[in-house]
């Protein structure tokens, strides 16, 4: 059995509040589209994330269609299994799922139910059965499901007479994963032990971790072509680098397994980015000053460098209140090619850095899913010693009143229209 491997490609993303990354998307795709005639696989996997947001607009929506469509175009037989993460609606990802099958194509966003145990055959949604092996396809849940993770693959087990590969995929953070490049100034990744994952596959194809990764074989991460004994875990990586911090490279991963408990061959083909992310100055020292700051851009730029940008300043240095527009004047000159990340990197030491120490985490998925700000807020209040939390939320009540009130006209004066 032979399957690509992706995961975490954030359609849609638009980083620093600025950036459209549509053509980065474009880029990736057409070399997944060439790799998917070339090897021909029997499945490509995105193990979650499929959106960077839950609510995409329709144009994200469509460039979602256009680009599996074409993977199907190119490789008729092979099957794409996508199943929802964090950051994808599960209700949206499993709307379609039913014409998405015309296609090859099993889109997976609602997880098993809790009371599982009382459901005839539901094994029968997660699992897709190949000629050459069978894959075990879960969306994002919240917590452990062991229990049920190991139904389904007992399910499988007295399926699986021939000894065919047995394949999952998930969206989930395991234990001892290495999770370089993630921002954790505001959340934490919860994890999972390897146990509760259950016993039974010889491949898990994780998303969520974006450096890809064979849990248990770090020293082999940069390896593009090893062999393992089942079972393998392995996160395939996100499609986009999406910060600085992500000084590595992007792979799709090709893997191969002859026979249920055999021997796992993992080969990556290198991702080639359309931008790469760059730490100003490049020598590894800091900025002192605003003036040596815009320099350093400006020779950037000269010298031919187009990307994305992220400044690295002493913590002694002040920068006056319209820098980053200063910045900003100097990247509009290239036509959206040099981009600028606003969050600069400090080092040495600060004066006051206590709140940095006191800083709360949240699980990242916790904070997706927060859906009043206020309690965001209340969470965060440590950090703001001169807040009054009673202004805050008398606040949000007046934006919601006028908010309401806005409606409630516009579908009066559109009541009025219709009527007339």
């Amino acid at each position: 059995m032979k399957i690509l491997h992706t995961a975490d490609l954030h359609l849609g993303q638009i980083i620093y509040q600025n950036y459209e990354r549509n053509d980065e998307h474009d880029c990736f795709f057409s070399q997944l589209e060439r790799w998917c005639q070339e090897e021909q696989p029997d499945a490509l996997i995105v193990s979650g994330d499929v959106f960077d947001i839950q609510q995409p607009s329709a144009a994200v929506w469509k460039s979602f269609t256009d680009r599996f469509v074409r993977l199907h175009q190119a490789s008729p037989t092979m099957h794409l299994v996508i199943v929802a993460g964090n950051h994808d609606s599960a209700s949206r990802i499993q709307s379609n799922h039913e014409i998405w099958k015309l296609a090859n194509t099993h889109l997976i966003g609602t997880p098993p139910p809790a009371d599982f145990t009382s459901a005839d055959e539901w094994q029968k949604n997660f699992i897709i059965s190949l000629p050459n092996g069978y894959i075990i396809a879960l969306p994002y849940m919240t917590g452990e499901r062991t229990s049920m993770i190991q139904s389904l693959l007992d399910y499988v087990k007295a399926e699986n007479t021939e000894g065919k590969p047995v394949i999952m995929t998930g969206h989930l953070t395991v234990k001892g994963s290495d999770m370089t490049g993630h921002d954790f100034d505001i959340g934490h990744i919860r994890t999972q032990e390897i146990a509760s994952l259950g016993t039974g596959y010889d491949y898990l194809a994780l998303g969520h971790i974006h450096r890809p990764q064979t849990i248990g074989h770090r020293d082999d991460n940069q390896q593009t072509d090893v062999t393992y004994p089942a079972p393998v875990i392995r996160y395939a990586g996100s499609a986009l680098h999406v910060s600085s911090d992500e000084n590595y490279p992007h792979t799709v991963s090709v893997i191969e397994i002859k026979s249920h408990g055999g021997k796992v061959r993992i080969r990556q083909l290198r991702i080639n980015e359309l931008r790469h992310f760059y730490l100003l100055p490049a020598n590894e020292t800091a900025f002192a000053s605003a003036e040596e700051a815009l320099n350093g851009i400006k020779q950037f730029a000269e010298k031919g460098g187009r990307g994305y940008i992220r400044l690295q300043m002493d913590y002694a240095t002040s920068l006056p209140s319209d820098f980053n527009q200063m910045v900003y004047t100097i990247t509009d000159a290239y036509n959206g090619e040099l981009r600028y990340n606003p969050k600069i990197k400090w080092t040495g030491t600060s004066e006051n850095n206590t709140v940095e120490a006191t800083k709360p985490k949240f699980e990242v998925a916790e904070i997706q899913q927060m859906t009043n700000p206020v309690l965001f807020i209340e969470k965060t209040k440590q950090q703001y010693p001169e807040l009054d939390m009673d202004e805050v939320r008398q606040a949000f009540v007046e934006i919601e009143a006028e908010v309401k009130r806005m409606a409630e006209e516009s579908n009066a004066s559109r009541k009025k229209t219709i009527q007339n």
